[in-house]
C-alpha cells in the first residue's frame, strides 16, 4: 500500500470501520456498501409503472412563447369585428391591469376569415390552412386562464404551475413519475427556436427535483449538446477511462456521504457518453426521405421550427419521454396583422405535418401533442391602426391537444362575445397541468415530492381534470 492509499485510508470513514475490527463497525461497513451497490444497480431514469392505465406514453408540447392572438386564429368573435374600432365597454376595464394598455382603448376586430373544418367544424382561421385538414385531431380549449399577465412569471406559471422560479417543470415531473424508455438518451428533450423566453431555462428546469430529470437543450448547429464531442487530443478510449475514473471517485463519494445528488452526478456523466454515438445520428435528418421534408418544409443543417417537428417525431420514435418545442417570435404589440401571419407560415405546416406522420406511424395514439402559450391577446387596439397590436391577456385564451387519449374534433369552453371572460367551462392552469398527467396515467393529487418538510406537485393545491377532452 502507497503512502498516499494509507493517508486516504485514515481520512475515510469507511476506511475507519474497514481497520477497526469492531463487529458493529463490520456490520455497518456491510450495511453502507450493501446500500452502495444497490444504488448503482438502481437507474433513476428506469421506466415505472403509471398510477393508472396511461392513455398516452410521451408528450410534444409546443410552446409559442410570446403569445400568439387567439382573437386572431381560434376565436371567431363577430361582435368584436362588428364594434372594431369603437371604445371598449367600461365594464371590461374597471379593476384590470394591463401590461401596456393605457386610457380608454377601442376594440380591435380580426381582419381574417374564419371557416369550420372537418367533420367536428372545429373553426380556425385562414391563417391555419395546414392544421385545418387535421382538425378533426384536435381538442380546442377556449377559456385557459392564468394569473399571470408578465411574460416571465406567466412562462414559469404555464410549465411549472407556479409564477416564480424553483419548481419543476411539467416535463421534469413527467420523467421523475414515468422514468425513461431509452438508456441512450434523456428523458426529457428542449428543441429552441430563436431565443428563450423572460423565465429562460427554468422552462425545462427540475427544480427540486434530482437534476437527472430536467430537460436537456439538443442544439441545431455545433454539438446537439453542449460539450458532447471529444476535446482535442481525446479519443473515445481516453474518454471511456476519465468517465470511469470520476465515476470510481464519485461513487466513492456516495458511499461516505449517501447523497442522491451524487447518484445523479454519476447517471449524467454514463448518459453524457452513451449520447456521444445516440444524438448525432438522431439529429441528422438528412437521411429522411424526400416525402417527409416536403410534409415538414424541413431544410436539413438549418435551424427552424420545422426540423425541431421532425425532429420531435424522431426522439418519441426513440423513446424519449417528453419533448419540449420552444418558438419564440409571437409577443406582439404592434404590427400584429403583418407579424402574425409570417409566424403562422413558419409553424402551420409542421405542425400538421408532425399529426400526420405520427397517425402514420401508429404513434399518434401514444403521443399527447400539447399547443399553447404563457397567455393570450387582448381584444382591444394597441397603438394606432397603423401598428395595431394587442396587449396581454390572462382571463380567457386558447389552448389545443391532439393524440394520445384525446377525444378529436371537440371544443371545449365558452367565452363572451369579446372573448374576453369565460362564460362556460373554465379552465385554469392547474386543470390544464392535471389533464396532461392523466393521460399519462398519473393522478396529480398522487404525484408528489417532499421538499423542505412539505410535499409538493406539479398542481399546488387545485386542479382538476378536464374530462371533456379525454376520449
Amino acid at each position: 500500500m502507497t503512502p498516499l492509499e494509507e493517508a486516504k485510508l485514515r481520512l475515510t470513514r469507511r476506511g475507519l470501520l474497514q481497520h477497526s475490527g469492531a463487529g458493529l463497525g463490520a456490520v455497518a461497513l456491510a450495511s453502507l456498501l450493501g446500500e452502495g451497490a444497490r444504488a448503482a444497480k438502481r437507474s433513476p431514469l428506469a421506466a415505472k409503472q403509471p398510477h393508472f392505465a396511461a392513455r398516452a406514453k410521451h408528450v410534444i408540447f409546443l410552446h409559442m412563447v410570446g403569445a400568439p392572438s387567439h382573437l386572431d386564429l381560434f376565436e371567431n368573435k363577430p361582435v368584436l369585428k362588428k364594434y372594431d374600432g369603437q371604445l371598449c365597454p367600461q365594464r371590461y376595464l374597471e379593476g384590470q391591469r394591463f401590461a401596456f394598455l393605457r386610457g380608454h382603448p377601442k376594440l380591435l376586430g380580426t381582419p381574417y376569415k374564419f371557416t369550420r373544418h372537418g367533420d367536428s367544424g372545429i373553426e380556425l382561421s385562414e391563417l391555419l390552412p395546414h392544421l385545418a385538414g387535421v382538425a378533426d385531431e384536435m381538442a380546442m380549449i377556449k377559456t385557459v386562464h392564468t394569473d399571470q399577465f408578465n411574460h416571465g412569471p406567466a412562462q414559469l406559471f404555464f410549465h411549472t404551475g407556479f409564477p416564480r422560479f424553483g419548481r419543476p417543470a411539467v416535463g421534469s415531473w413527467t420523467s421523475y413519475g414515468l422514468g425513461s424508455q431509452n438508456d441512450n438518451l434523456p428523458s426529457f428533450v428542449a428543441l429552441i427556436t430563436g431565443s428563450v423566453g423572460g423565465a429562460g431555462n427554468a422552462m425545462w428546469g427540475s427544480g427540486f427535483l434530482p437534476t437527472l430529470h430536467q430537460g436537456v437543450e439538443f442544439r441545431s448547429k455545433g454539438d446537439p449538446v453542449l460539450f458532447l464531442s471529444n476535446p482535442p487530443g481525446i479519443d473515445a478510449a481516453d474518454r471511456r477511462k476519465i468517465v470511469d475514473s470520476i465515476k470510481y471517485l464519485n461513487r466513492q463519494q456516495l458511499l461516505d456521504v449517501g447523497d442522491p445528488e451524487i447518484e445523479t452526478r454519476i447517471n449524467q456523466y454514463e448518459l453524457a457518453y452513451r449520447m456521444q454515438t445516440s444524438v448525432p445520428e438522431l439529429m441528422d435528418i438528412s437521411k429522411e426521405s424526400k416525402q417527409t421534408h416536403k410534409m415538414y418544409g424541413t431544410q436539413p443543417g438549418k435551424a427552424s421550427f420545422a426540423n425541431n417537428c421532425l425532429l420531435a417525431r424522431r426522439l418519441v420514435e426513440k423513446g424519449v419521454r417528453f419533448v419540449q418545442l420552444m418558438d419564440q417570435g409571437w409577443d406582439h404589440h404592434g404590427s400584429v396583422f403583418s407579424a402574425l401571419p409570417k409566424k403562422t407560415r413558419q409553424v402551420d405546416r409542421p405542425i400538421a405535418a408532425l399529426i400526420r406522420d405520427l397517425k402514420q406511424r401508429g404513434l399518434l395514439d401514444e403521443t399527447l401533442i400539447v399547443w399553447g402559450s404563457e397567455f393570450g391577446r387582448t381584444p382591444m387596439l394597441q397603438n394606432d391602426r397603423a401598428k395595431a397590436g394587442r396587449d396581454h391577456h390572462k382571463d380567457a385564451f386558447c389552448a389545443w391537444m391532439a393524440g394520445g387519449g384525446i377525444k378529436g374534433g371537440v371544443t371545449v369552453g365558452k367565452t363572451d362575445e369579446l372573448g374576453y371572460y369565460p362564460v362556460e367551462d373554465s379552465v385554469s392552469m392547474h386543470d390544464f397541468h392535471a389533464t396532461i398527467l392523466h393521460l399519462l396515467g398519473m393522478d396529480h393529487e398522487r404525484l408528489t415530492f417532499k421538499f423542505q418538510g412539505r410535499d409538493y406537485r406539479l398542481t399546488d393545491v387545485a386542479g382538476e381534470v378536464v374530462k371533456k377532452v379525454v376520449a
